[in-house]
């Protein structure tokens, strides 16, 4: 398991021009995990067919869905907790807090400890910025 990163050069934030410009740390995403990638990872630790596993987890992507829509905490211990969120403007008075102040609702994701303590596991790898795919030899 290793992560790849590289260096980008950013501006200062809220500085016309940019200010004094630093270089950070960023990581550099390989192809995303499929959900038919992980059907097929789960059939290996699973006597599951690959249908049946592909039933749950769309049973499961349901089951979230209505339980966020009706404001409830879904808690998946060692995966950790999903839970909605809003976004609203502020208002002078009580009587004034509505949903009509609601600018936005979105899905709040907190790990849970096994996967927080995954990744300091997790290999650093330094990857030239200009080909991504060539790792630079230094290990952090």
């Amino acid at each position: 398991m290793s992560i790849q990163f590289k260096s980008i050069l950013k501006p200062e934030p809220g500085v016309l021009g940019g200010g004094n410009k630093k270089y950070y740390a960023s990581i550099v995403y390989d192809r995303p995990f499929t959900i038919d990638q992980i059907v097929k990872e789960i059939e290996k630790f699973s006597s599951l067919s690959e249908p049946d596993i592909r039933g749950v987890i769309i049973a499961l992507e349901n089951v979230i869905q209505d339980k966020l829509c009706d404001g409830r905490i879904i808690r998946f211990d060692r995966l950790g907790n999903f839970y909605p969120t809003i976004h609203s403007n502020g208002v002078a008075t009580e009587e004034e807090v509505a949903a009509s102040i609601i600018k936005k609702i979105t899905i709040g994701y907190r790990p849970g400890d096994r996967l927080k303590a995954s990744l300091k596991t997790a290999k650093l790898y330094k990857v030239n910025s200009a080909k991504p795919n060539a790792p630079i030899t230094t290990e952090s």
